[in-house]
């Protein structure tokens, strides 16, 4: 790993304050108080979670122990009873709650459709019941590959009702990734759909299926449950094949929670690694429940009045956490949209917010820059009054942007909740508190209560105000993923072996650089190892590294990430072709979309340039950092006395 270096653009002295009218209103008030709930969270984290978990959830078993810590693995909660379906739906139909809308769906075309709390339990019910009569048991994994509709959530919901663990596949990747995490969680059973709604074109999810189970190519699903959703032709598989609605249709609205153990496996979530497989994720259920409900609760300041919008996919951890389990485990009304701002109605969003008087808008900088490009007359035309506040999620923002969402998008009167975590963590990890935090543009600001974080060296020691270092944490947290599916080796390396443990106690390594300024406000600088992160979602290099390789033309090819003014980075590929084949534009062409093919459309390299060789170490490692810095158009940096052949280097520099 390269030591991270401090950028410029961090370099942000302007701090925004939220007004004392908001604060006053704020589940926590100031800065003062803020620092009084960390303090008692770090001074005893234990009784902090234990004393929200009594307050905050129901429990059908109270836990026989808080926190039981054998480094690096946690449980959470032990001997406990709980499940999250009931917790996000059940204990809100005894109070006035049951007849509140839970969620409210804008479809792509402008269809919509609103579920209360009642409504949204029965379908749940009734879905959990199709599950159970098509043999899926408690412990079997369910794989859901779907558009952005309610069924989506009704399955999580419904999977976690009965006990088996989900693993939603984001509905952009290929057939071949589809199989690939199918077959790693070994999935009983699949839930997608025809198609869905994408920028006026129909996404072809069930042909995509097939292409994955084809040649048993995932062994262990036995069916396929499929929602009509875009009504185009499709091939239905007889004996394996399921229409959703036929099957719902005349089941019972009755499916009693299963009561599971705190650390019960809720799902996995395919996140990328450095290897070129990607990582299950397992996240566990009484930890996970409480983790996002709390976060979501304080960061977002949710009221009972809040109509709630987080724009992320379900494939993604920010739709788990903030679109599905945090905000209905809270009782809010949290709104989904199956579109995207596109050509023919780049104003989509706004019209959202204007139709349903969104109060809290939660989005991605990827988006909001690229907003920023489609000018300000589309925002400006719609009623935005009813927004309180915002956030971003998915990397660092730049401070440009920032005051842009804060004056065109909040009118300066919005607090904007810039908050850092990652698929593993479960929830925000570092995030102001609206109405406590005085917020500066590009900063996540400060750790959540009951996190205790820090910048280190790679000896884990705490490095000085605005020295870049490794962002870590130090203390077990409940919303923390417990292992790799099937591999906990991995998870100990990955996660705890990088920063060696100080003075006994383990140090959870996040794969970011950061910084922390003389006011102690974090400063997040993006990925130190090779993962890229294109508009907010995280591509492995190696993933994208096998995919070309794959090609029979490619020999080897190494991928960095390139900055983005709107992605945040670019997937940059530097590829060799084998023997006397020739470089092309027409064989650039056929790469990128032999990628798509491999993994999906967000992985496709914004360029690939043709290299006769590779810079690497006499050891034979690629050395990325130096094709970071080309692919960046900087000059070459740092220590270059173990490059095996300085002229590769230079013929590199003399093609950019």
């Amino acid at each position: 790993m390269s030591q991270p270096t401090i950028e410029s653009i961090l370099q942000e002295k302007r701090v925004f304050s939220p007004s004392s009218e908001f604060s006053q209103a704020a589940h926590i008030k100031s800065l003062q108080e803020y620092q009084q709930v960390y303090d008692r969270a770090k001074a005893d984290p234990e009784k902090f979670w234990e004393e929200l978990a009594a307050s905050e959830l129901h429990w059908f078993q109270k836990w026989d122990k808080v926190l039981d810590w054998q480094p690096p693995f946690a449980q959470w909660f032990v001997g406990g009873k709980i499940n999250i379906s009931y917790n996000c739906l059940d204990r809100h139909l005894t109070t006035w709650r049951r007849n509140k809308a839970a969620l409210i769906w804008e479809g792509e075309p402008g269809d919509s459709r609103t579920l209360t709390y009642a409504q949204l339990h029965r379908e749940v019910c009734q879905f959990a019941n199709v599950l159970k009569q098509l043999g899926v048991k408690k412990g079997d994994r369910v794989g859901l590959y779907m558009p952005m509709i309610p069924e989506a959530a009704i399955a999580m919901l419904a999977c976690a009702r009965i006990g088996a663990p989900h693993t939603v596949i984001f509905g952009g990747f290929s057939a071949e990734a589809l199989k690939d995490r199918l077959v790693d969680a070994e999935a009983k059973l699949v839930v997608t759909a025809d198609g869905g709604w994408r920028k006026d074109k129909i996404v072809p999810l069930k042909e995509q299926v097939d292409k994955a189970l084809a040649n048993n190519g995932a062994p262990t699903v036995e069916n396929v449950l499929v929602v009509k959703r875009t009504a185009q032709e499709i091939t239905m598989e007889p004996g394996r094949d399921h229409w959703w609605h036929d099957l719902q249709a005349g089941v019972s609205g009755d499916c009693p929670a299963e009561p599971m153990d705190s650390e019960d496996m809720l799902f996995i979530l395919y996140t990328s690694g450095t290897t070129g497989k990607p990582k299950g994720v397992v996240h566990t259920t009484a930890g996970y429940n409480l983790y996002t409900h709390m976060t979501l609760k304080w960061a977002f300041d949710l009221k009972d009045t809040d109509v709630y919008w987080c724009t992320a996919d379900v494939g993604w951890i920010t739709g788990h956490s903030y679109i599905v389990y945090g905000p209905l485990s809270n009782g809010a009304t949290t709104l989904m949209y199956e579109g995207a701002p596109r050509p023919s109605n780049p104003g989509c969003l706004w019209d959202v917010v204007e139709k349903y008087g969104v109060n809290i808008f939660y989005t991605a900088p990827t988006a909001i820059r690229a907003l920023i490009k489609m000018g300000e007359e589309h925002p400006n035309a719609r009623d935005l009054s009813s927004l309180r506040i915002l956030g971003t999620v998915g990397e660092p923002i730049n401070p440009e942007a920032w005051i842009w969402y804060h004056r065109i998008i909040g009118g300066e009167r919005c607090p904007i909740v810039d908050t850092w975590w990652q698929t593993e963590t479960g929830g925000f990890m570092i995030t102001p508190l609206p109405g406590a935090t005085p917020t500066k543009p590009g900063s996540a600001t400060f750790p959540f209560p009951g996190i205790i974080a820090d910048i280190v060296d790679l000896e884990g020691n705490p490095v000085e105000d605005n020295q870049g270092g490794y962002l870590v944490v130090k203390h077990p947290w409940p919303g923390m993923m417990r292992t790799v599916y099937g591999n906990p080796e991995r998870f100990r390396r990955t996660y705890w072996e990088h920063i060696p443990p100080k003075d006994g106690k383990y140090l959870y390594f996040a794969g970011d650089g950061a910084r922390k300024d003389e006011d102690g406000y974090f400063w997040v600088m993006g990925r130190v190892d090779d993962v890229i992160n294109v508009s907010g979602h995280r591509l492995g290099t190696m993933e994208v590294e096998s995919a070309l390789v794959s090609h029979p033309a490619v020999a080897e090819a190494a991928v960095v990430g390139k900055p983005d003014e709107v992605k945040g980075e670019d997937v940059f590929a530097f590829v060799t072709l084998e023997g006397s084949i020739d470089a092309s534009e027409e064989l650039e062409k056929e790469l990128k979309k032999h990628v798509v093919g491999e993994i999906g459309a967000i992985a496709r390299p914004g360029e690939i340039r043709f290299t006769d060789a590779l810079p690497k170490t006499r050891s034979g490692k690629i050395m990325r950092r130096l094709l970071r810095n080309l692919a960046a158009g900087e000059e070459v940096a740092g220590d270059t006395s173990t490059l095996e052949d300085r002229s590769v280097l230079d013929k590199l520099r003399g093609g950019a």
